[in-house]
């Protein structure tokens, strides 16, 4: 079935708002004494096709339009939202915004617009997706999904899903700032099921960013995004039980950085901090982990998934010293938190889009590349558990974490042994950080296909890591 859904059909030439347009709503967003107003204008194009059964399943385009208005008074945020763009209904929402205010005279601010452009554009799209014809991102759906399904006969169930967006940003604000950017994403993801006597598994694999059709080609092709998701489908079919009990765990590099994401990179979000709700609230400058952790956060990685040149709130990002040999050195900062905690912003303000207000948010989280050969890593553990990548977790406000492995191997006299399946990871942040021992120099980043939740708000993120090893770990099996 093809739907095509349609939300607005306004394009997106300056909005159609005048710079005196902007200047009144912002003057009448501070009316009631705000301190700050931003307007936030978002115009989006998306598509998305699902193939799976031998035929296009689905297909499926929006076109989505919207201004969100922020007022700031002291610690407090309000926040109004519209996809109607006439001047009566962003007045109404203006002065919804501004009741979060309660000073008997407002301001009345003289804004002079100081415009800014990307430096280093982090989008390498040649071919930009949204200019593209569909029949040419079908053939792409139809090639990864013929690849996967051809791979071996265990492959019963092959589904593919692809989708693409452009979405084009204004952020204004009432101390005269005026940014504009241009974001192109694309992500083709496969799922392949394998059966076998009965017992059935599934592998997956994707690849994308912000980057263009020409990805596919020059980087990860469908080809092998269809066979690495039925491969994994089908060594799962031949994987044994975990073991069970504390032991030795290596990391592998990439996709294992989704724990140091979860486990950690939150905890170093700002409002978390601000709040002291994050463990590491009062660790700055302080040891937590091994002196061979070095953490940073990167938005500005050309064609990364989490990449952005100015942040939801119009600030330019910058590469962020989270953790250094083990000690607390920063925050991931937007503007709010930056302020009331009298510290600089890193530019990692960052919402789902115009109905959202921004949050600190990761991008791009990474263990940096340490000193060990990952063979050497592997040598060093007599019996032990490798992780070769995992899916579901569990994170507590308490720092107590469950990581589902979707694949993982016995380490057995310094080799790699028996693949194992259904295995769990537990522990708490704090303690895993202490028990690195050796930092691999392989850094790599996983699938450019991750999202992240924050507060009911989804942004695209990518987490990396070297081959890491931890001392000891709790591995379980899935119930």
């Amino acid at each position: 079935m093809v739907t095509r859904k349609k939300e607005a059909k306004t394009e997106p030439e300056k909005f159609q708002l005048r710079p005196e347009d902007l200047k009144r709503i912002l003057a009448l967003s501070l009316s009631r004494g705000g301190e700050l107003a931003d307007i936030y204008l978002e115009y989006q194009t998306s598509l998305s096709i699902i193939m799976e059964e031998d035929i296009i399943k689905e297909s499926s385009e929006s076109v989505t339009l919207g201004l969100g208005l922020r007022v700031i008074h002291h610690d407090r945020t309000g926040y109004a939202y519209t996809n109607d763009l006439a001047e009566e209904k962003i007045r109404s929402i203006a002065l919804t915004a501004a009741a979060i205010a309660s000073s008997k005279t407002g301001k009345q601010p003289s804004i002079k617009f100081r415009h800014f452009r990307p430096e280093n554009d982090v989008a390498r799209a040649r071919l930009v997706a949204t200019s593209r014809p569909l029949t040419e991102k079908i053939q792409l759906v139809e090639r990864a999904y013929r690849s996967a399904l051809n791979h071996h006969p265990a492959i019963k169930k092959v589904q593919v899903a692809y989708g693409e967006s452009l979405q084009r940003i204004q952020v204004i604000n009432s101390e005269g700032l005026f940014v504009e950017d241009r974001r192109p994403m694309v992500k083709l993801v496969v799922m392949a099921l394998a059966e076998k006597n009965g017992r059935r598994e599934s592998g997956f694999c994707g690849g994308g960013g912000r980057v263009g059709l020409e990805y596919f080609n020059r980087g990860l092709s469908p080809e092998t995004i269809g066979q690495e998701a039925a491969s994994e489908a089908c060594l799962l079919l031949e994987a044994t039980d975990p073991p069970a009990g504390e032991m030795p765990v290596v990391l592998a590099p990439g996709h294992s950085g989704v724990l140091i994401h979860e486990a950690v990179g939150h905890l170093l979000e700002a409002d978390f901090i601000r709040k002291k709700t994050s463990v590491l609230w009062n660790k700055l400058g302080k040891r937590v982990g091994s002196e061979q952790l070095n953490i940073y956060d990167d938005p500005t990685i050309p064609g990364f998934r989490g990449s952005y040149n100015f942040d939801d709130e119009g600030s330019r990002p910058q590469k962020t010293l989270l953790v250094e040999k083990g000690v607390v050195r920063g925050f991931l900062q937007d503007g709010l938190s930056a302020r009331l905690m009298k510290k600089e912003k890193t530019g990692h303000g960052r919402r789902q889009d115009f109905t959202c207000w921004p949050l600190p948010r990761m991008a791009n989280t990474f263990i940096d590349r340490g000193e060990y050969d990952p063979e050497e890593i592997i040598r060093s553990v007599k019996k032990g558990f490798y992780v070769s990548r995992l899916s579901g977790r569990q994170v507590e406000d308490s720092g107590q974490f469950t990581f589902s492995v979707t694949l993982g191997y016995l380490i057995e006299d310094g080799r790699l042994g028996r693949p194992v399946r259904q295995a769990t990871l537990i522990g708490t942040n704090l303690d895993i950080l202490k028990k690195v021992e050796m930092v691999g120099s392989d850094l790599d980043f996983g699938w450019q296909t991750g999202t992240c939740s924050k507060e009911g708000q989804d942004v695209p993120v990518t987490d990396g890591c070297p081959t890491l090893k931890i001392s000891g770990m709790t591995v379980g099996g899935l119930k």
